[in-house]
């Protein structure tokens, strides 16, 4: 008696978009919007923190609070999408919640900004924090407009494009 034994041998290769890194997100809009914005409040506290002659200590406090909780939120995020982190946590919604963090951040930070304006006392290194306050806070909006666009995405308007 003569037995056949048939042993299917299967190769799975890896490609760029499936391994432990996403380096394309560094390339993309979003993931340079959040450089931008983890280098921007970095800037931000920075200026603040080095600043000597504060005119108000609460309000200077807050503005380096602010902006050093953002930092370091939007850094994790940054470095989550990196090494495909919300891919090991599906039961968060993360385009949500990124949205969300995009307009809390974006209102704290704006408020901040102008308090730090306000109460600056002409000293340049706080003024300079309150200028990169605020261009934070407008990469945070646009992170707002992009994220909106993914999350909501285009409707159908028409009984057609529905069908």
């Amino acid at each position: 008696m003569s037995h056949t034994v048939v042993t299917t041998t299967t190769t799975t290769t890896s490609s760029s978009g499936e391994g432990f890194l996403n380096l394309g997100y560094t390339r993309s809009v979003q993931g340079l919007l959040k450089i931008a914005q983890v280098v921007a409040l970095l800037i931000a506290f920075l200026c603040v923190h080095c600043a000597r002659g504060w005119t108000d200590f609460s309000a200077f406090r807050y503005f380096e609070v602010v902006t050093l909780w953002f930092l370091i939120a939007f850094l994790i995020f940054y470095l989550m999408y990196v090494f495909r982190l919300q891919s090991k946590i599906p039961c968060i919604n993360w385009t949500m919640t990124e949205l969300l963090h995009y307009g809390v951040g974006t209102i704290l930070v704006f408020i901040a900004s102008i308090v730090a304006a306000v109460k600056s006392g002409g000293v340049s290194e706080l003024e300079a924090g309150s200028a990169f306050g605020f261009i934070a806070t407008f990469l945070l909006a646009v992170s707002i407009w992009t994220s909106y666009k993914v999350t909501c995405g285009s409707q159908p308007t028409s009984k057609s494009e529905i069908l």
